[in-house]
């Protein structure tokens, strides 16, 4: 993993090293602190100086364009896809994710259970596995948002048999 992690910023600061090239005096140095001076004679400087140039006349790419690559995150901005007027009736629906993800108690506190704990259980000690089955109540700035995201439907109060959130659905002294 180490060596793949080595070529890719080898790769991906080979170019920017090479983009450095001489256009303005400040980038002259730059460069020339990035790559140090040959030690050899000047002859062999000035053969070199033709491929230099050469080098000099690749397309050039900032850095976002050279790492979104490697971190196609980097690029996507973050959406709710929540869509305000669906095109068969034209009410507004529900984020999917939201009502797969979080429970919302009739209070109006949202909870979930805590990140990872589905994953790779093996490597993971009982007591940290214990921890990640217990369930979290999300804050009000993301229960606002929630509720933003989820239509009247999965606000209203349902009644089950034997629910284990029974007790948690209705809070005394808490505002939200």
């Amino acid at each position: 993993m180490a060596a793949a992690l080595a070529r890719r910023l080898s790769g991906l600061l080979r170019p920017l090293s090479v983009s450095l090239c001489a256009k303005t005096p400040q980038v002259c140095q730059l460069s020339s602190l990035l790559q140090p001076q040959p030690l050899y004679s000047s002859v062999a400087a000035a053969g070199s100086a033709p491929l230099r140039a050469a080098v000099c006349q690749t397309p050039r790419y900032n850095i976002l364009q050279r790492v979104s690559s490697l971190i196609p995150s980097l690029t996507q901005q973050p959406s709710r896809s929540l869509t305000y007027y669906s095109v068969k009736k034209g009410k507004r629906k529900s984020v999917k994710s939201v009502p797969d993800r979080f429970m919302r108690l009739h209070c109006g506190l949202w909870i979930r259970r805590k990140a990872g704990y589905k994953k790779k259980l093996w490597k993971k000690k009982p007591a940290r596995r214990k921890r990640l089955r217990e369930h979290v109540i999300c804050n009000k700035t993301q229960s606002k948002l929630l509720d933003k995201m989820t239509t009247s439907f999965w606000k209203r109060r349902n009644w089950y048999v034997d629910d284990p959130y029974q007790k948690y659905h209705d809070r005394v002294n808490l505002k939200v």
